[in-house]
């Protein structure tokens, strides 16, 4: 069974609270310690904070795709962790990421169909928007599991829909046409991406694959210069941050 089938199966079964309850976990301690980091001008003409790149994981890395500090979320879009992070983190990731000594690069650790929808829908206009629309989508968050517990026939029902259609009929059930029609995304464009199986199959294939080979099991998982990182706040994020060079002295 693939890695799409095999998760839509998994999720369909589980119940919503099982679902908000499994973000978290611990990781692999790394002490990274280094030298202050000179600031790292972008080409004329541009700045580091619009600079989106795709990585060879297929994560989306914003900032300067060369720098010396690689940090890396693994992050689940129906996770209530990561999106307490989103809301904690993001303005101050913002701004180590424009002195261009750290890129934070978004990878996808998938876990059940809405998170999926999520993650195909936020990839489905230019890759400069795919972390803002994240961020967003983690902010209506409850307002997703309220309309899928609403909805529950319809999102129950997509369980058992051809694989073409499925998660068009998760969207509706959680309100994301509407959500992201009102961010730029046309309910079209929304369905056409919806339905495009190859890159649904390829989001969940990397997830699974990544997931396995880094033993990634729990979201958020941070990764600084391929070192898995013990801590799930920022506040120990910023300081380990520090601790590797991006400060200022």
């Amino acid at each position: 069974m693939t890695a799409f089938k095999s998760s839509l199966k998994f999720a369909f079964a589980a119940p919503l609270a099982l679902v908000l309850a499994a973000c978290g976990g611990d990781a692999a301690d790394g002490d990274l310690e280094g030298d202050v980091i000179a600031p790292i001008e972008a080409p004329d003409g541009t700045n580091w904070g619009e600079t989106v790149t795709v990585s060879d994981f297929d994560g989306y890395v914003l900032g300067n795709p060369e720098a010396p500090l690689k940090l890396v979320e693994y992050a689940s879009h129906t996770c209530g962790g990561c999106a307490a992070f989103s809301a904690q983190a993001k303005p101050g990731i913002k701004e180590y990421v424009a002195t261009g000594v750290v890129s934070f690069e978004q990878r996808n650790l998938v876990r059940d169909p809405i998170d999926l929808t999520v993650a195909t829908l936020v990839r489905c206009g230019a890759k400069e928007n795919m972390q803002v629309l994240s961020d967003e989508a983690w902010g209506f968050l409850p307002q997703i599991f309220e309309n899928v517990n609403r909805n529950q026939a319809q999102y129950e029902a997509a369980g058992n829909a051809p694989i073409d259609t499925r998660l068009v009929m998760i969207a509706e059930a959680a309100g994301l046409i509407d959500f992201f029609a009102a961010r730029g995304l046309s309910a079209d464009q929304q369905r056409t991406c919806l339905t495009d199986t190859d890159t649904i199959q390829s989001i969940a294939d990397n997830s699974a694959e990544q997931g396995k080979e880094l033993n990634i099991t729990a979201t958020p998982t941070f990764i600084l210069n391929d070192r898995k990182l013990d801590t799930l706040g920022w506040e120990d994020l910023e300081a380990t941050l520090q601790r590797a060079g991006a400060r200022q002295e």
